[in-house]
């Protein structure tokens, strides 16, 4: 307060004040309502100053006012500003921010599928868009003076991370950079590549969280503070927290078992008291039910509140919850005004669409303040939600992760129903980094004074570990950045072959390599200090202990390879026994999650032969893959696996013709008749064999050998042998991180390097020349792009109608959720079934020639198979079938649909540009397919 300023420090004040208006920073500042934060201020300024900048800050701390800056910049200095995020609900949200501040006329918006005034001094668009530009060298980046990357921790996303870093390292020079991102716990090393490939960059790192963040866990009746009241709720890293006592000695009685077994003989009084103990303890403790939360929570004050659910049927399930328990969160007025905002929304969905898409029931969610946000849903549905809840009109939503990934929309409170999620693999414990990002949701900026993190108790809960992931703020950002066949072409048609290997060897992936390897090389050193101070105390006085000590190691081996001998034969034995199923035989599966009785209902085939039920063109090259029926009424694929040892036929039994896997009455009937069968069957025990070791001629060399050395009498050998085992592990440890330092010298290099050689090999390369099929390749993006490149060159799409090519087009780009073994996917007639089996067997050549060239998808390099399972889906849509039909003949969410279909779209629009112009109809087939899928749900889903 200036009145409580002296004279001289009033004037110094204003002298400053008056320096500020001199800047560009002064009059942006008075462009908001709020002051700015001094890591704001900070960033600006260097920016200002001419450098790049690298802010990370937690989720909700206002980084983005970073980017704005950029934006006011460039309009005042009259050049372009380019706003790049992840996603399209991300690109259409900033849109919209900046529309309103600087005018229609000023913002234009370039995602996927939409275009909305692309010349404006200030584009928002998706780093894929951007990424397109730089390898087309789009007369757009003429002009362009800053480029803001928002959550530009993405460049460690798996599948699209490497888009990031080609934005980063081919950007022109003169362009000032704007990263922004998430609190990373390796900031430094991250600014520092930046440095060393765009120049001077100002590292800013904020952990402040502006409204502070209280942890609760919410177990029965009652709201438990996760740390004491003395520690630091505000999450902002201050102090040491410790854990709320009476949380420990909740998960402490709950783990007590009801009674002590000592004192059963004190008669039923004290077993009777005993249980009624229990009974009131476990009455204190349970899982507050989904309505019961939120009324809870409404209660305490603490809505709106977003409850993550890992799971989209239990965002779904929860609404329902809700609407059944009777909750109300808002009153007639709101009511009427969500209809009102509702209606006007999807005015253009047309009314038989709705009752597809489950429009009254969401309708009456929402009207309730009560709703669902997951990918499934309808992109327009989605939306309605984010705009609902911002305004206050919806008050709990029930959401998977992906609502953390950016968008908008805080809450006051964020409540987490578990700490596991499912990760495409297993069910695995969230990361501190993931518990970070989504609890970063919870308080309102200008709104809340405090946001609130609820975990629902479960049972086992470890108070401890929560309060590990509540407090640790490791989140380090990993390069996931490969070359790709796209951008090896691509490359090579910009800078040449060698240039091209210079500038991908400044990769902030190579340059992690190229740091961790320091530290390897420093453990070498330490390891041969450590090998001399081994190979003193294994020394012995009657003769070479090392010699003695290699002889061992070889008898072990040998026993060990006579072990892997006999359990090869073992699993060559089971895979006969495979083979001599038949549909009909009872089998007894000895191991494994689906171990138990089971119906065989296809053997399965070896290598090189198709199957009629086989998943997605699939070929076995494990040997015989059965499909059987458990008794539990599961139909499964099992592979060789499950066998460990030979399996025969227990019983035989008819397998009805009309039997449909897909059907759970029938899977139910068949399962019945089999437990009926043979359920009462006891399977034979495999009976061990004679260990081949006992006979062997070269074990028993070795071990007289062992008995005629000099060092076998040694009283000290067993002390010796102890020095001389640590003495080879430590050898064969330094040898392995040797190796792992030549690894990493020039990994990214080499990798071009193979990719270069295979399309050399095809003709896409020659040398540093680009051919007709390269530069075709160089308009094709993807995961698929080569296989595509392949398809054009062969012909495979010439002649196939718009319908047939989408479907054809659908497999480049699908990918199921879930894997499944059972059925294979349903697939067009004619034509297009031909298009996609040829495009299978491409795939398969390209796969081959993949491994001949050391191409390792496992490295996230190469072409994984192609999927069909999406095929038949977009060809009815594309043939005019009604969205009804369509969703459920694919079985298949709106959300889901609508996003595959925008892909198809993408992917049609780059094989329309990449196509020969002439002699050729796919080009003319892949734009009237973009007109045949682009309508109904998918257009009115494009936001604008």
């Amino acid at each position: 307060m200036t009145e409580d300023l002296s004279p001289a420090e009033r004037y110094q004040a204003s002298r400053i004040r008056a320096a500020e208006q001199a800047t560009a920073l002064g009059p942006f500042r008075e462009m908001y309502e709020f002051d700015l934060d001094p890591y704001q201020i900070e960033a600006c300024g260097a920016l200002e100053a001419g450098k790049g900048v690298l802010v990370a800050a937690p989720t909700g701390s206002g980084k983005t006012i970073v980017g704005e800056f950029a934006v006011h910049l460039a309009l005042e200095q009259g050049r372009k500003c380019f706003y790049t995020t992840p996603i399209k609900a991300l690109s259409n949200q900033k849109f919209a921010d900046l529309v309103k501040r600087y005018g229609a006329d000023k913002v234009g918006l370039l995602t996927g599928d939409n275009s909305v005034n692309a010349d404006a001094p200030v584009v928002v668009m998706t780093t894929e868009v951007l990424r397109n530009m730089l390898y087309a060298g789009s007369q757009a980046l003429v002009g362009l003076g800053y480029v803001v990357m928002d959550e530009v921790h993405y460049l460690s996303d798996r599948f699209r991370g490497a888009v990031w870093e080609e934005v980063i390292i081919h950007l022109p020079e003169s362009v000032t950079l704007v990263s922004l991102s998430a609190t990373v716990s390796n900031a430094e090393e991250f600014g520092d590549w930046l440095d060393t490939v765009r120049g001077d960059t100002a590292v800013i790192v904020s952990e402040h969280r502006p409204v502070p963040l209280w942890q609760h866990v919410l177990a029965g009746r009652r709201m438990y503070d996760l740390f004491e009241e003395e520690s630091d709720h505000g999450g902002r890293g201050v102090g040491r927290r410790e854990v709320n006592p009476d949380l420990v000695r909740l998960a402490r009685m709950e783990n007590q078992r009801g009674y002590n077994p000592r004192e059963r003989r004190r008669g039923k009084m004290v077993r009777e008291a005993d249980r009624e103990r229990e009974r009131r303890q476990r009455s204190r403790i349970w899982t507050p039910s989904r309505p019961e939360v939120i009324d809870r929570l409404d209660a305490e004050g603490l809505l709106p509140a977003i409850t993550f659910i890992f799971s989209r049927a239990g965002c779904e399930a929860s609404v329902q919850q809700c609407l059944h328990a009777g909750l109300r969160l808002n009153d007639e007025d709101k009511r009427r005004l969500v209809r009102e905002i509702v209606e006007a929304r999807t005015a253009s969905i047309p009314t038989e669409d709705l009752h597809v898409l489950g429009y009254y029931e969401w309708l009456e969610g929402l009207e309730r303040g009560i709703a669902a946000h997951h990918a499934g849903m309808l992109p327009t549905f989605k939306e309605v939600v984010e705009e609902l809840f911002v305004r206050g009109l919806v008050k709990a939503v029930f959401a998977t992760e992906t609502l953390a990934l950016g968008i908008n929309m805080p809450a006051r409170s964020v409540v987490l129903e578990k700490l596991v999620k499912w990760n495409g693999e297993q069910h695995a414990d969230i990361t501190p980094g993931e518990y970070t990002q989504l609890t970063g949701r919870a308080g309102r900026r200008g709104i809340d004074v405090e946001g609130h993190a609820v975990v629902l108790w479960q049972r086992g809960m470890d108070p401890g570990a929560l309060a590990g992931l509540a407090g640790t703020r490791t989140y380090p950002l990993r390069s996931s950045f490969r070359p790709s066949y796209n951008m090896a072409v691509n490359l090579v048609q910009q800078f040449g072959r060698h240039r091209s290997r210079e500038l991908l060897e400044t990769s902030f992936a190579q340059f992690q390599a190229d740091r961790s390897v320091v530290g390897i090389s420093r453990q070498v050193q330490k390891n041969e200090e450590g090998l001399e101070g081994y190979r003193e105390g294994m020394t012995c006085h009657l003769g070479d202990f090392e010699e003695y000590a290699r002889l061992r190691r070889d008898l072990k081996d040998r026993e060990t390879e006579l072990a892997k001998h006999g359990a090869s034969q073992r699993r060559a034995a089971a895979a006969a026994s495979l083979e001599k199923l038949k549909p009909g035989d009872v089998i007894h599966v000895p191991t494994g999650k689906f171990a138990g009785l089971a119906l065989v209902l296809d053997p399965g085939l070896p290598a090189g032969r198709t199957n009629g039920h086989g998943h997605r063109g699939l070929e076995y090259h494990d040997g015989p893959r059965p499909l059987v029926l458990t008794a539990e009424r599961q139909v499964k694929r099992l592979a060789s696996i499950d066998f460990p040892v030979p399996v025969e036929a227990l019983e035989r039994m008819r397998v009805p013709k009309s039997f449909n896997p897909r059907s759970p009455q029938s899977r139910r009937d068949l399962a019945s008749a089999l437990r009926t069968k043979a359920g009462h069957i006891v399977p034979d025990r495999h009976r061990k064999e004679r260990s081949v070791a006992a006979d062997d001629r070269e074990i028993a060399r070795y071990r007289a050998a062992l008995r005629a050395h000099p060092c076998h009498g040694c009283d000290e050998r067993e002390d010796h042998a102890r020095w001389a085992e640590r003495y080879h592990r430590l050898q064969r440890d330094t040898q392995q991180l040797e190796r792992r330092i030549e690894g990493r010298t020039n990994t990214i290099a080499r990798t071009f390097d193979r990719i270069v050689a295979l399309l050399t090999e095809l003709d896409y390369l020659r040398g540093s020349e680009v051919t007709e099929h390269g530069r075709r390749l160089a308009r094709l993006y993807g995961e698929l792009d080569l296989l595509a490149s392949e398809c054009l060159r062969a012909g495979v799409w010439e002649g196939l109608n718009p319908a047939e090519l989408a479907a054809c087009v659908s497999a480049l780009v699908y990918e199921a959720r879930q894997s499944d073994d059972a059925v294979a996917p349903k697939l067009p007639s004619g034509p297009a079934k031909t298009a996609m089996g040829e495009m299978v067997r491409i795939w398969g050549r390209l796969d081959a020639l993949e491994e001949d060239f050391k191409i390792n998808q496992a490295e996230g390099v190469g072409q994984r198979e192609p999927d069909l399972g999406f095929a038949w889906a977009v060809y009815m849509w594309a043939s005019g079938r009604t969205l009804d039909e369509v969703l459920r003949e694919a079985e298949m969410p709106a959300g889901d649909f609508v996003r595959w279909c925008k892909q198809v779209i993408d992917v049609l629009g780059q094989v329309a540009a990449a196509a020969p112009r002439e002699g050729s109809s796919v080009g003319r087939s892949a734009r009237k397919a973009v007109d045949e899928v682009l309508r109904g749900v998918v257009a009115y889903s494009s936001v604008g």
